[in-house]
């Protein structure tokens, strides 16, 4: 069959589903990934084809507008995710009103069988009306987002869709759930269980993985979108609280710090036991990780979650305070949610302190990740996507992909 994988034009949107099309293609069945030209490179750094409709959306132009100078996000709008989510909802929203006419064209051209589309990807859904074919919408990880967002874009692409033959905004056919149920947001309508399967990019596997001049390692990675979005002072802050920290048994502890190249010199000098590194696919090195630090993003979360590592989590923005909040809630992670505990070395070096000599948090992340590693391959949900799209209904023993959210 025919896949035709849609996305909004952010490349960490496109990442968790890119398992699901290489067991896809494994199966023998073909790929497109439909986007704008933001998404073009994570798609050939997986090795997928695609095909770039419009020009490059540069989503930060939604955000950095309202951010006073040197303002991250969390500083100008505190635990924000109720408040702003219709104005994001409206945004991905406009997007599928904006994009769904070169979509389609290009749609209708290759004929597909099965539209997946990420969970904020409304034109997925219109792509499949339109064209009478099953439409499956895949989550990030813990979405606390799709399901108060959706009927506001409902609203908003009533009167596109019905002008396009249908009678409002369809529903998925199916919602895959990469995340584990112990993890997931409890508002979170139930979805089909897909194991996740780490993709941070390609890249080669650096001389330092095995270099431990430290008996801990703690891997501290904020995102690419953090540090545009006035990040660096929390940067700072972060690094600042490794200097001199040992574990209970007064071993020194390393902090590898991914930051990109254009942000390296702006972060100035570090602590003898921080080591900056380029961006680098964290699933190359969190093997010889003890811990994480990161900002909430589902990427991240899951990644170091399918590693099985306890995690300190500083969220920005939306989704980002429930990741943080499930983990905690899980056991397998502290968050700070406040702009004052997060600027302040010494809060986060004490929760990195306990995240390392806790035991209850090992045991909790070891169960999160035996959770992931029970979820149903891609290769498994490629196979009852097969039998979706063969009798437009789920598969015998599958009952939940028969279930749009």
């Amino acid at each position: 069959m025919r896949v035709l994988m849609t996305t909004t034009p952010s490349p960490s949107h496109l990442a968790p589903m890119i398992p699901l099309a290489w067991a896809l293609r494994a199966a023998g069945h073909e790929v497109l990934v439909m986007g704008q030209p933001d998404i073009q490179k994570t798609a050939h750094s997986a090795g997928l084809n695609s095909v770039s409709v419009g020009a490059p959306y540069h989503g930060n132009d939604s955000v950095l507008p309202y951010l006073p100078p040197g303002v991250r996000p969390l500083q100008a709008l505190g635990r924000n995710n109720r408040e702003v989510l219709p104005g994001a909802a409206k945004v991905y929203a406009t997007h599928a009103r904006y994009m769904i006419h070169a979509y389609l064209e290009v749609a209708r051209a290759w004929r597909p069988d099965l539209v997946v589309g990420e969970q904020f990807d409304y034109t997925s859904l219109m792509i499949g009306g339109a064209l009478g074919v099953p439409a499956v919408h895949h989550r990030w990880g813990v979405d606390p987002l799709t399901g108060p967002a959706r009927p506001i874009a409902a609203i908003f692409l009533d009167g596109l869709c019905r002008r396009l033959g249908m009678d409002g905004l369809p529903e998925p056919h199916a919602v895959l759930d990469p995340c584990p149920p112990a993890l997931q947001a409890p508002e979170a309508a139930p979805g089909t269980p897909i194991r996740f399967v780490p993709f941070n990019g390609a890249g080669t596997r650096p001389d330092w993985v095995t270099e431990r001049p430290a008996a801990r390692r703690v891997c501290v990675t904020l995102g690419r979108q953090t540090l545009v979005t006035n990040g660096l002072p929390l940067l700072r802050h972060v690094i600042e609280a490794f200097d001199g920290l040992r574990d209970e048994g007064g071993a020194e502890v390393e902090a590898v710090v991914t930051v990109d190249s254009r942000f390296r010199d702006q972060v100035g000098a570090v602590p003898p036991a921080v080591r900056l590194v380029d961006p680098t696919p964290l699933s190359l090195f969190l093997h010889t990780c003890d811990a994480v630090v990161h900002h909430g993003g589902c990427g991240s979360a899951m990644t170091a979650t399918a590693a099985g590592l306890p995690q300190l989590v500083l969220p920005q923005l939306l989704d980002q305070f429930t990741v943080g909040d499930a983990l905690a809630d899980a056991g397998a992670g502290i968050g700070l949610d406040t702009a004052a505990a997060q600027d302040d070395p010494e809060q986060v070096r004490a929760a990195v302190t306990a995240l390392l000599t806790d035991e209850a948090h090992r045991r909790a992340a070891g169960r999160l990740a035996e959770a992931v590693r029970d979820m149903p391959s891609p290769a498994r949900v490629a196979t009852d996507l097969e039998q979706l799209v063969a009798t437009g209904r789920s598969p015998a023993g599958a009952p939940a992909l028969a279930a749009a959210s």
